[in-house]
């Protein structure tokens, strides 16, 4: 006996399970664990408990190589679905759907995909088990996303397995699993290794009595804790092995000798083997076949396949100890031999590689990877592309090396693997070059120069290379209308609008193709944007998505998702960005154009800490400052982590988030990179008290934003330059602010940007003490902070009107406002007192007329003055007073003294 006829230190996880199996709903079950652990036994006991309480199960498993073949798992669903019959049309349907993969819409198809797979759904009791997921690929896990969101509204579940030491970043099932447990779509459980006591409990069980206690103590040192070591070394002869591969090996060696030779073949075709393949390639009868597959099963080293067409080793790590035993040049000539055996293209590469016949492994990879492009199975393609470019045949033309290089290139963009995609566009442009085909090195410079855009090349870098490759493409007009779309991508990243707009203007005059026509009215359609003629700006925008779409252009439609969803939720059109970027997520997420989901999903997080849900927005920035590869989502990622820190009063943090994005973005030297962290430090400096530095930061975000003409990153520093000035210069400072900034925002006329103007006037008013003035602007501000869901000035306003009912001797409107701001903080898991936190005589006669000067809007050197104090002493009493009430901000003091608790 080898295995343990008992399930050892599971217990609650299969508590956990049949309370999942008992309720009303299903959802995503995650096992995880490292190799050995014992995922696979769990998840038949699952199995089992299930088919005991009705469920309809039905299971399949992913393979190695299968990260490379579309679809691979979904097609042995489908096979075992074939099998029952009541669900044989779903698996006809879903092999069909497999089959049409290439042919049509890729989104298209695979949401019908789903579609055949949801009428599981309705069929109360299904469960679907599948195995080693982290080989599974891209098409396999989305669906498999899709369905989870389903099972949380039926009787409906997936349980799968995966390795979570094999989570490597290129392995798709890394980000995806990440993703469901974030967005609580699946649970996951982690298999911990056994305990001395278990280990020992678990070879009792096998061995039918209990070991010495040296011996189990020496059992447990080997094997870790690890239940399939434990079985394997108990297996062995003699004393216990080293290692796992010297255990699987020392007991292969008691095989007979044509049965060991057997598991060597089968060894090579992969954890699971078909008999007519297996046949093929040993040349053996029937007989022997039989027997060899007889005494490997009743030795424990493989068991039949669920669908009864093959056998599977009992585990992976069984299988690799004997391939890694097959002599060298045995192991390639099998390879060689079942590279032959009709595999498709994606496996059989795989096998002449291994086989050293790099010529067909070249064909068969290239092959399969623009086979996977198609499907937009891009991490698949990019592997495989890998693949064709280690086993290229030095005989081909330099041309097709060339051809190979932009192709991988391609696929690594998508797939957010910038540095590397850089790499091969640089030698593909070299090498066209070399060759004299300057058209052909010109066509891939605009590609080129977005690549290096995310990796922080700044505008004249990037617009340098792009005026260069033009006298290259003299001859070739639509290569040249796409140099000069690209070159207005430039511009407009920059805020450029002017240049951006002529360089449109100049691709369209030239007649540019479809793919580059979408391109451009994204562009344009930007650039109307932040021009404030947002109307036309959104509908080019659309129609660019919708024509993109329709010709399958997923690097276009999903560049204008990105486009239109980015600048509106910086236009604070928040509905309209939230819309756009989630199903710009959703489209990028089905085609796999994983740059530009991750840098989205950044917006979004930015769209969420905007309209107060600083929670959802916590998750979204963090999960895509994980995923994301390209500098841009890291930046945006960080601005919004900043916002966040600095609103719970997390002020390290914040200018750690702030800082390292001004590093990264004063690289690229654009606006959209440095200013809004300007902003943020800004604020961090007015919470500090700091209004000097504060004001420093905001003349900066000035002087970027009129370089260009900007109005869209300028708003927010409109009310913050205000509170600045007046806190380190007074009245006179502030409105000299408020009148140069608004000549910015009133001459765009940016609809959502112009609330800043009626806030920074109050703030005013209220400091010289015109508290009629004051409130017919703050209220004025806090009915468009509210209707644009602005969450940030929104509830400042309202302690600023707090504070001007006070000063108007309005005591119950002054509470009134306070506890306003408190509920909407609150909503956003931040505190704001709504009681004092100290009475009137914990505070001396001086720090009460010290906290009266503050709530009147007095900076430190005005009190000082009122006084007759020193400016340092002034600002001890403002830091004494802060501790002693428990709060952060000069305005919450205030509001203290507002609320009448002196």
């Amino acid at each position: 006996m080898v295995a343990s006829p008992v399930l050892v230190g599971r217990q609650d996880l299969l508590a956990l399970a049949d309370r999942r199996l008992g309720a009303p709903t299903g959802e995503a079950l995650f096992l995880a664990g490292e190799a050995g652990i014992g995922k696979t036994r769990l998840l038949g006991e699952i199995v089992d408990r299930a088919r005991l309480r009705g469920y309809d199960v039905f299971q399949a498993g992913a393979s190695p190589g299968d990260t490379e073949l579309a679809g691979g798992p979904l097609a042995d669903l489908g096979a075992e679905l074939r099998r029952h019959p009541a669900t044989a049309a779903a698996g006809i349907r879903l092999e069909q759907r497999l089959r049409e993969l290439t042919d049509g819409d890729p989104a298209r198809q695979r949401r019908l995909l789903v579609a055949d797979l949801s009428g599981l759904i309705a069929r109360p009791g299904t469960l679907i088990a599948l195995e080693d997921l982290h080989w599974a690929d891209d098409l396999t896990l989305d669906v498999l996303a899709r369905l989870a969101q389903h099972a949380r509204t039926a009787r409906f579940m997936v349980v799968g397995t995966y390795r979570s030491d094999e989570l490597y970043p290129r392995v798709p099932m890394r980000q995806w699993r990440t993703r469901l447990l974030t967005q609580r779509l699946a649970e996951e459980v982690r298999l911990p290794r056994l305990d001395p006591a278990q280990t020992a409990e678990l070879a009792a069980a096998i061995t039918g009595s209990a070991l010495p206690g040296a011996a189990a103590a020496a059992l447990h040192t080997h094997s870790d804790g690890i239940p399939l070591h434990v079985e394997e070394f108990l297996a062995a002869p003699a004393t216990v092995p080293e290692t796992l591969a010297e255990a699987v090996l020392a007991r292969a060696s008691r095989l007979s000798p044509p049965t060991r030779a057997l598991a060597e073949v089968a060894s090579v075709l992969g954890r699971s083997f078909d008999l007519d393949l297996l046949t093929a390639m040993t040349g053996d009868g029937p007989d022997v076949i039989d027997e060899a597959l007889r005494e490997l099963t009743e030795q424990f080293f493989v068991r039949p396949s669920p669908d009864g067409s093959g056998y599977d080793f009992r585990h992976a790590l069984i299988r690799d100890a004997l391939y890694a035993g097959i002599a060298p040049l045995r192991r390639r000539a099998l390879h060689a031999k079942a590279a032959t055996a009709g595999f498709p293209d994606a496996v059989a590469s795989d096998h002449y590689e291994r086989a050293g016949r790099f010529d067909e492994a070249f064909r068969h990879a290239r092959a399969a990877a623009r086979e996977a492009a198609a499907l937009s199975a891009h991490r698949e393609a990019a592997e495989l592309y890998r693949r064709a470019k280690r086993t290229w045949p030095a005989r081909l033309p330099r041309s097709d090396w060339a051809g190979l290089l932009a192709a991988l290139a391609c696929e690594l963009t998508s797939i957010d693997e910038i540095e590397e995609a850089a790499a091969c566009y640089a030698e593909a442009y070299d090498v066209r070059l070399e060759l004299g085909d300057k058209a052909g090195a010109a066509a891939l410079v605009g590609d080129w120069v977005a690549v290096r855009h995310l990796l922080g090349a700044d505008l004249e870098a990037r617009t340098e290379a792009l005026r260069a490759a033009l006298p290259l493409a003299a001859d070739h007009p639509q290569t040249c209308a796409e140099l000069h779309a690209e070159l207005a991508a430039a511009y407009m990243l920059d805020r450029r609008l002017d240049e951006a707009l002529a360089s449109g203007e100049q691709a369209l005059a030239m007649g540019i193709e479809d793919r580059a026509r979408c391109h451009v009215d994204a562009t344009v359609g930007s650039v109307l944007l932040f021009a404030g003629r947002t109307a036309e700006g959104t509908r080019l925008l659309r129609d660019a998505i919708t024509r993109a779409s329709g010709l399958r252009y997923e690097a276009q439609t999903a560049r204008s998702y990105r486009m239109l969803g980015s600048s509106m939720s910086v236009l604070v059109e928040y509905d309209e960005a939230a819309r756009t970027l989630r199903e710009g997520i959703a489209y990028t997420q089905q085609v796999e154009q994983f740059n530009d989901r991750h840098y989205m999903a950044a917006h979004l997080a930015h769209v969420q800490w905007a309209t107060g849900d600083w929670a959802a927005a916590t998750t979204t920035a963090r999960q895509a400052l994980a995923d994301g590869g390209g500098i841009t989502t890291e930046i945006t990622a960080r601005h919004v982590l900043g916002y966040l820190a600095l609103g719970r009063g997390s002020y390290d943090e914040a200018r750690d988030h702030l800082t390292r994005a001004e590093r990264l973005g004063s690289g690229m030297r654009e606006l959209q990179r440095l200013s809004p962290a300007w902003w943020g430090l800004a604020e961090l400096a007015l919470a500090l008290d700091d209004a000097p530095t504060a004001v420093t930061y905001c003349e900066q975000g000035f002087s970027a934003s009129a370089a260009v003409g900007d109005a869209a990153y300028l708003f927010p520093y409109v009310v913050t330059g205000v509170r600045a000035h007046l806190a380190a210069a007074g009245s006179t400072a502030a409105r000299a602010w408020l009148t140069r900034t608004s000549a910015l925002l009133t001459s765009r006329g940016i609809p959502g940007t112009l609330g800043a103007l009626p806030h920074a006037e109050g703030l005013i008013h209220l400091h010289e003490g015109q508290t009629g003035k004051a409130r017919a602007c703050l209220s004025e501000a806090a009915a468009f902070w509210t209707t644009r869901h602005r969450f940030w000035e929104g509830t400042a306003v309202l302690l600023d009107q707090s504070l001007c009912a006070h000063r108007s001797r309005r005591p119950a409107e002054a509470a009134a406002f306070r506890s306003a701001a408190h509920d909407a903080y609150a909503s956003a898991g931040v505190l704001l007192p709504s009681q004092p936190v100290a009475s009137p005589a914990v505070l001396s006669a001086r720090e009460l007329e010290v906290a009266r000067l503050i709530a009147d809007g007095l900076t430190n050197r005005e009190i000082a003055a009122a006084l007759t104090i020193a400016p340092k002493t002034a600002a001890a009493h403002a830091e004494h007073i802060r501790t002693k009430l428990g709060v952060t901000r000069r305005a919450q003091i205030a509001t203290w003294i507002a609320a009448g608790q002196t």
